[in-house]
């Protein structure tokens, strides 16, 4: 599909929005917004950001080179899927089923080589100035999608429009890339930091004291405001006013029954419940495709808060620490619950007539090396490897790029971490080339890439 192609439902020429930098403990200038341009509509009405942590191997899930040669190839088979020409590896029987659904694109590639960065990278769809693993969280960094949506094209009633979830992730330092950055407060994530496995799972963040009704709460909020007017206190610090305005939202949620009732898992049918499977991250893909039903637009589901390597429940880090090995891991843990969650999610889906208006993405922060290592394991690879699109008006049962004859390097139309993030915005109907104003008052664009057009069907 050529770009002019989808001029029908990308019809907003140009954004530009005014964000406010804190310049240490001084007071700056309240934030000015401007939009100019009319809104528009794309084929997706929500995102589903499933984010790997830890970095899947590509030739062990979606990119498998069984003619490669020994100690490159994966030490699982390959099996045929439901896309013809399309083969994936022989674990993952239950999502061969589906993968006429799904765009894989398995081209992608980057340079950072540590978890926090390339973490960043794939979470904002910016290079970060460093390639460190200490790569620290500040306020110069670039904001999450979510955080960009709820900034551009947000949910205009009581929902959230970003909800993330059920970790902050971390390798030492937290992650960057989790939070709305210098887009303010006010457009930070719904982050819920409970399990959505656990038998009592609520949300504590939005539970009202005993003592205190929602009317009340209100109240109290109106009367602090008017203090605050009285006291000439309008031109506080664009963090106060963030939190202020993130506080009112807060309570607006409090009163929503949609609210409650999206992160209610206990009304869906245990035979739901069950076939997503009764592990944190099964509950967590249900949880998804019941808030995007309802109408957030931006769901961020954490895989795991480590990267793994240690334990079965981690990440995909499968590096072979403490004498472990990955494939073991791979096969006990990852993927069995990779076979079991994604494949469900885009039935259920598909389903419920909302996989056309939902964009799936899964994806980690880089892929792994096709040579194994000393463990028989695969270390850190951005070179190359597989980002796997379903839904939201990308193209079914298509491969966009390839790799080399060992997965190693894009070997035609390679996909860069900008692009993605320009298509998803394309996805969303919001233009990639939108500017906001950094930390510093500078525009800056909301993408560096350009939209793979070649993926929407």
């Amino acid at each position: 599909m050529l770009p002019t192609d989808i001029a029908r439902w990308t019809r907003r020429s140009a954004l530009q929005i005014g964000g406010a930098g804190m310049l240490g403990l001084t007071l700056p200038k309240l934030m000015q917004a401007e939009e100019i341009g009319s809104q528009h509509s794309g084929p997706a009405k929500s995102v589903i950001f499933l984010y790997q942590f830890g970095g899947p191997s590509h030739l062990d899930t979606f990119d498998p080179k069984p003619d490669a040669p020994q100690g490159i190839r994966s030490q699982y088979g390959v099996m045929e899927t439901s896309a013809p020409g399309i083969t994936i590896c022989d674990r993952l029987p239950q999502m061969a089923k589906v993968m006429h659904k799904v765009t894989l694109l398995r081209s992608v590639y980057h340079t950072m080589k540590n978890h926090n960065s390339a973490s960043y990278y794939a979470l904002t769809g910016y290079a970060p100035p460093v390639d460190d693993i200490r790569l620290r969280d500040t306020l110069e960094l670039a904001p999450a999608y979510g955080s960009v949506v709820d900034r551009l094209a947000p949910v205009q009633d009581d929902l959230p429009s970003f909800v993330a979830y059920p970790y902050v992730i971390r390798d030492g330092e937290i992650t960057p890339g989790q939070h709305a950055s210098f887009l303010g407060k006010a457009h930070d994530p719904l982050l819920v930091k409970t399990d959505p496995n656990a038998p009592d799972f609520a949300l504590p963040e939005l539970s009202l004291p005993r003592s205190v009704t929602a009317g009340r709460l209100q109240q109290r909020t109106e009367m602090q405001r008017l203090i605050n007017r009285q006291a000439g206190l309008l031109d506080y610090a664009a963090a106060a006013r963030g939190l202020d305005d993130y506080y009112t939202r807060a309570i607006g949620m409090l009163n929503s029954p949609r609210v409650r009732q999206a992160f209610d898992l206990s009304s869906e049918p245990a035979a739901v419940r069950d076939r997503y499977g009764r592990t944190t991250y099964g509950q967590s893909c249900l949880l998804a495709r019941r808030l995007v039903e309802t109408g957030v637009k931006f769901v961020n589901v954490y895989y795991a808060d480590s990267i793994g390597g240690r334990r079965l429940e981690d990440g995909w880090d499968t590096h072979g620490f403490d004498n472990t090995r990955m494939y073991p891991i791979l096969e006990k843990y990852h993927l069995p619950l990779l076979d079991q969650t994604l494949p469900t999610l885009i039935e259920d889906l598909d389903e419920r007539g909302l996989l056309d208006s939902t964009l799936i993405v899964w994806m980690g922060e880089f892929g792994r090396t096709p040579k194994l290592n000393a463990n028989i394991s695969r270390d850190h690879w951005p070179q190359c490897y597989t980002v796997l699109l379903a839904g939201g008006g990308v193209k079914r049962g298509y491969v966009h790029g390839a790799s080399d004859r060992e997965a190693a390097y894009p070997d035609r139309d390679p996909v860069l971490l900008d692009d993605l993030a320009a298509t998803m915005y394309t996805a969303l109907g919001i233009d990639s080339h939108t500017e906001v104003r950094n930390r510093l008052d500078r525009p800056q664009p909301i993408s560096a890439g350009k939209p793979v057009w070649d993926v929407f069907g």
